[in-house]
């Protein structure tokens, strides 16, 4: 190895979970305290040695940590990697012009309780590899394990590999995506391949030998042993390939509680972003609930689960991004709640400033776009009551929001 061009000072970790030093220098893998020996790469110095560790700094739990781009923070011990994700919170928060938003202490899934993964895998002479991609690199890494995942989909690593062997050819890239439902694993295998009986017929054995709920192929489904479920309340939901759910069972859990308690007395609620129904049937029961995404495989199974449980809910397919509710379709609701993807919904946090809504219940996967978006709300006469940061996304750069605007 190289000997390095210098020896540097980690001060403290910026918004992307890397090291900073006293100029400003990025160096990944880094904690506040390190004393390390890099190579300077433009702004950014890559780790050749730690010549004197931070107080903050543990052993990561995973073999491929530094080399594998899933997990950035795994060197982080717990105390100090909560409150540098709720500190994410603050500072994107306090960027929009808060300053005294009682932001709470950050509510943390434990390891091995995410259920979806997407891998990647390649053919690399008679060998699969299988696992994610460096960070910032299209460079391929083979894992082996990996702790954020629940046990059906870590186990299923090994044995994936080995079905997948006869699949791919020298230079094809195989997408999985790979869900833990309530019925088994459903598994999505996106391959740029024509149509073909043998290969069908490949598929179909991998599906029965990896004991698969479903396998789909290109958005087809190829074979199906169960239907992939998700439980919500008394309500089941028959999932479309590639659903969204939320990323862990005890996430979506506390979400869920979190937004019953905020939702208190209120009878009519628009539910928009709605997905699967995660939170829209969470909540019906006594409430009247309009559910509403741009997605109608979604949300025409959501409708179907709700009919069965005799659930109050009607539904709508519209793109909320173009088309928002107005303040006059939002009149008739006592709350809304809202759960956009990454971009944020900017045009519906618009018109719900300028409507008669009274209570607006938001969970973001991105500060950033979520305190914009609040900064709109609370310009149109909303008050930002409360803030709950959630972890599950462990060990990542991201990191969930719960908050109340009421007027």
């Amino acid at each position: 190895m190289s000997p390095p061009d210098e020896i540097v000072e980690i001060l403290r970790l910026g918004h992307a979970g890397d090291g900073v030093t006293a100029d400003g220098l990025f160096v990944p893998y880094t904690v506040p305290g390190d004393v390390v020996g890099i190579m300077r790469e433009g702004k950014r110095g890559r780790v050749l040695e730690i010549v004197s560790p931070g107080g903050a700094r543990i052993p990561a739990p995973c073999r491929h940590f530094g080399i594998c781009g899933g997990c950035a923070m795994q060197m982080l011990a717990r105390d100090a990697y909560l409150d540098w994700k709720r500190d994410l919170v603050i500072g994107a928060l306090t960027q929009r012009g808060f300053s005294d938003v009682p932001v709470e202490a950050i509510r943390a899934v434990a390891p091995g309780t995410r259920r979806r993964a997407m891998f990647k895998a390649r053919l690399y002479g008679k060998e699969i590899v299988l696992g994610f991609y460096e960070q910032e690199s299209r460079n391929l890494v083979d894992i082996a394990e990996c702790p954020i995942l629940v046990p059906e989909l870590a186990r299923l690593i090994a044995p994936l590999k080995r079905a997948l062997a006869p699949l791919p050819r020298p230079g094809e890239t195989a997408e999985l995506h790979a869900t833990s439902t309530d019925a088994g694993v459903d598994l999505s295998l996106k391959l740029k391949r024509a149509r073909e009986p043998g290969l069908l017929m490949q598929l179909s054995e991998l599906a029965a030998d990896l004991k698969l709920a479903r396998l789909s192929w290109n958005g087809d489904i190829v074979t199906m042993a169960a239907t992939p479920m998700l439980r919500v309340g008394r309500f089941t939901v028959e999932l479309p390939a590639e659903s969204f759910l939320q990323p862990t069972r005890e996430g979506e859990r506390m979400l869920q509680d979190l937004l019953r308690e905020e939702l208190g007395e209120a009878r009519r609620v628009a539910d928009l972003f709605c997905g699967c129904g995660t939170f829209a049937l969470s909540i019906a029961g006594a409430r009247a609930v309009h559910a509403v995404d741009s997605t109608a495989a979604p949300v025409t199974a959501m409708a179907r689960a709700a009919k069965a449980g005799g659930a109050n809910l009607t539904s709508e397919t519209r793109d909320l991004f173009r088309r928002p509710l107005l303040p006059a379709e939002l009149a008739p609701f006592d709350a809304v709640v809202l759960d956009p993807p990454r971009p944020g919904a900017t045009a519906q946090a618009r018109a719900l400033a300028k409507s008669a809504v009274s209570s607006v219940l938001y969970v973001s996967c991105n500060p950033a776009s979520f305190a914009r978006d609040a900064r709109i709300l609370c310009d149109g006469g909303f008050h930002l009551r409360r803030v709950v940061p959630v972890d599950q996304f462990l060990w990542s750069r991201h990191v969930e929001v719960f908050a109340h605007f009421s007027r």
